[in-house]
Parts: C-alpha cells; sequence; structure tokens
C-alpha cells in the first residue's frame, strides 16, 4: 500500500520534514517514491505540489493522519481535519488472594453470613 507521509530530516534538535510518497511499511531512512514537499514545524510552512499530491490520491495513496491535517490547513484537501485516536489504558482489577492463594471471599459476604441483626444486639445491651 502506498502513503503520503512524512519524512524526518535535519539536524538534531532542528527538524523539518519532507512530504513524500512511499510503501506504508518502508522504513523511514529508504527512498521514497516521490519527493512531494516540505514542512517546517517550527515556523509552520509549508511547500506543497498540489498537483503531485491530487496524482497520488487518485492513484489511491492513503495520507497519515498529520499529512491529511496539514494538507486540509495548506487547502489541497477538502475537509475537516482528523483528530488522532489515542487509545487511553483500561486497568483491570486482579482478584484479591489470601496467603493460600486461592481467592477470598468479599468482604460483605462474610459479614452478611456472621453477622447478627443490629435490633437484637442493641435490644441484648438494653436488657443488660
Amino acid at each position: 500500500m502506498i502513503a503520503l507521509k512524512l519524512q524526518r530530516i535535519g539536524r538534531r534538535g532542528q527538524p523539518s520534514y519532507r512530504f513524500v510518497v512511499a510503501n506504508k511499511r518502508s522504513k523511514l531512512g529508504g527512498p521514497p517514491i516521490e519527493d512531494l514537499g516540505s514542512y517546517n514545524p517550527f515556523s509552520k510552512k509549508s511547500t506543497i505540489k498540489s498537483e503531485r499530491v491530487d496524482f497520488w490520491l487518485k492513484q489511491g495513496a492513503q495520507p497519515t493522519i498529520t499529512v491529511f491535517n496539514l494538507l486540509v490547513k495548506a487547502g489541497v484537501v477538502q475537509g475537516k481535519p482528523i483528530s488522532p485516536k489515542i487509545k487511553k489504558p483500561v486497568l483491570k482489577k486482579a482478584p484479591s488472594t489470601d496467603s493460600t492463594g486461592s481467592p477470598q471471599a468479599s468482604s460483605a459476604q462474610v459479614d452478611s453470613a456472621d453477622s447478627v441483626p443490629a435490633e437484637a444486639t442493641s435490644a441484648e445491651v438494653v436488657a443488660e
């Protein structure tokens, strides 16, 4: 599958990016199929070859979320920017175990089986 993505160039601490057409699973440092422009995140300036971007989109190339948002901002593609999908980790509570390794009964179940109704205990205290 062919994708429109960003390829990082520039020195350490001074990133700049190229808009490139490359295979979806290719390494970032590998040679791209075609160079479509550049983007500087510090100055927020981008140069894009809009005719070539349209050509590759018609050929079936899929832009990444960041590239799509930059293309929408530049006016090359019509639509709304896409918010990245962030998955929050779901924490599952592990069942509590006692020292022997067998699961413990919940405290509500133990209390309800062994407890005496509250009226009976208060009546006994008054009788004494």
